[in-house]
């Protein structure tokens, strides 16, 4: 019994200089301030509605740099360019790793993608890949043709629906358009012709795919929440969406693998692998796997479309809404480039200032991820003063950057000339605009998304007037949003395209 209770009392005594240690340790870290947080729930009852607009306005009272809790999981929320521009630059290398969820470890085959992968040598082995050989200005250059080509065809499609005056779903039509250039730049395929890919399939997929990861999954923020995920059905609409896409990626790697199939002189993304998996040496240095591919894949798939599509999208929506400024961004258009153009190049885009004036403001107003994805910690560091504690996931809200009126007049405003008289562009360097990022997980399709979105809506300004369907006016235009990582127009815009000549 005495040795019971000589163990009974060296366990409380343990326990007691634990809690105190931890007090101890607590009170000298400086942490962000947030809201109260609940027992096991953290800080998820203060989330309400789109959650990048929830975070802007939390942010609001409690500071650009925010504590909160998801359940157990810690989540710093930055929503400064001050602050951003410490966490993506100053500590970029200490917290340019990624936190692990279960959605986004199955889309990436365990994570074996660019995007999702956590920061280690594979990861740099896949980046320097994409950097020179997928995503480089000499392979965008040698995809011009294909760009081209897809908006040529747009034209005429949209030219048809002119001559009849009647109205056309937007949102359908471009995310055909980029749907199309991708499938042939990145899997060899034209969505056109192809015989396992359609566009309404592929729409959907996509559209199942970003609903499926704005579901609420337990067990990225509880112990053994893999068991509550498991009885709502959570882990069973994942896998069934994951074997969609398995099925849809294998296809597109058999198509590759066909005995006699010829490649063109400018090899598509897939080919591209390939070839460097088919030619590795038997050093110790990095190996591509089929997975690696199938994962690079997922990434351009799944955040390749919708966001070009998106944006061109919100671009039009805002200049249909400010018909000034559709006015003087077609005027310069039009008087730049000559009325008699038959067809557009991506040449014709470096003598147009006002419209790259437009893109900057679509960009501003509308990033299409605006939490970008989130980073983790791999070390200690300090944010304005504030410590974050290693393994923190941080999220970067650039849309509550991008209306802080701190640095923006008139911030919900589309006013393209505020960038007449500033350098402030959105390619990574500038704080106030991060729509892709910046540091080491800048997004390494950033050249091709901007080519794709530029060269879409000069074609549709360049070629079209646009009016509303009749019986509707700019007020009927709904803004709402949805979506979970990428943000898109929830309502269709459907436009009647009117041909100016």
């Amino acid at each position: 019994m005495s040795t019971f209770i000589y163990f009974f009392w060296l366990l409380l005594l343990l326990l007691v200089t634990i809690t105190f240690t931890k007090r101890f340790q607590t009170s000298k870290i400086n942490l962000p301030p947030g809201p109260q947080k609940l027992p096991i729930i953290g800080n998820l009852h203060n989330l309400d509605g789109l959650l990048h607009i929830c975070l802007q306005k939390l942010s609001k009272t409690y500071g650009p740099v925010m504590k909160l809790h998801f359940g157990f999981v810690p989540i710093v929320i930055v929503s400064s360019n001050k602050a951003a521009e410490e966490v993506l630059k100053t500590h970029d290398l200490d917290c340019c790793s990624r936190p692990e969820t279960i959605a986004t470890k199955k889309i990436s085959y365990n994570f074996k993608d660019i995007g999702f992968a956590p920061y280690g040598e594979e990861w740099r082995a896949l980046r320097k890949l994409a950097v020179i050989e997928l995503f480089s200005l000499k392979k965008l250059n040698s995809f011009r043709y294909i760009r081209e080509e897809e908006n040529d065809l747009l034209v005429k499609k949209l030219s048809e629906a002119s001559q009849k005056q009647s109205p056309v779903n937007l949102k359908k039509a471009l995310f055909t358009l980029v749907a199309s250039i991708i499938c042939r730049l990145a899997f060899g395929q034209n969505l056109h012709e192809s015989e396992f890919i359609d566009e309404d399939g592929m729409e959907e997929l996509a559209s199942r795919s970003e609903k499926l990861q704005a579901k609420f999954a337990f067990s990225n923020f509880f112990p053994g929440g893999w068991i509550v995920d498991r009885i709502t059905g959570q882990s069973k609409s994942l896998e069934g969406l994951f074997s969609e896409l398995d099925d849809f990626f294998n296809q597109v790697l058999d198509d590759h693998l066909k005995p006699g199939r010829s490649v063109l002189e400018s090899p598509d993304v897939v080919d591209v692998m390939i070839d460097m998996m088919n030619k590795q040496g038997g050093d110790g240095s990095f190996k591509l796997t089929t997975d690696h591919i199938k994962g690079i894949i997922s990434d351009i798939f799944l955040a390749g479309v919708n966001t070009s599509a998106t944006t061109i999208l919100w671009a039009m929506t805002e200049l249909m809404r400010n018909p000034s400024v559709m006015k003087k961004v077609q005027d310069e258009v039009r008087t730049v480039l000559g009325e008699s153009r038959q067809r557009i190049t991506e040449e014709d885009l470096n003598q147009l200032n006002y419209f790259k004036l437009v893109i900057k403001e679509t960009f501003r107003l509308h990033p299409t991820a605006p939490l970008l994805l989130p980073r983790e910690t791999m070390s200690p560091i300090k944010v304005r003063g504030y410590d974050i504690p290693k393994k923190t996931q941080i999220m970067i809200n650039v849309y509550a950057i991008a209306r802080d009126p701190k640095l923006w007049e008139n911030p919900d405003e589309f006013k393209p000339e505020r960038f007449s008289d500033i350098s402030v562009d959105y390619r990574g360097l500038n704080f106030e605009l991060l729509p892709f990022g910046s540091g080491r997980r800048i997004c390494p399709g950033m050249t091709m998304g901007i080519a794709m979105v530029e060269l879409g809506l000069l074609n549709l300004l360049y070629f079209f007037d646009w009016v509303l369907p009749e019986g509707t006016t700019v007020k009927d235009i709904d803004m709402e949003e949805e979506g979970a990582v990428i943000i898109s127009k929830k309502a269709p815009l459907e436009l009647v395209p009117i041909c100016p000549r």
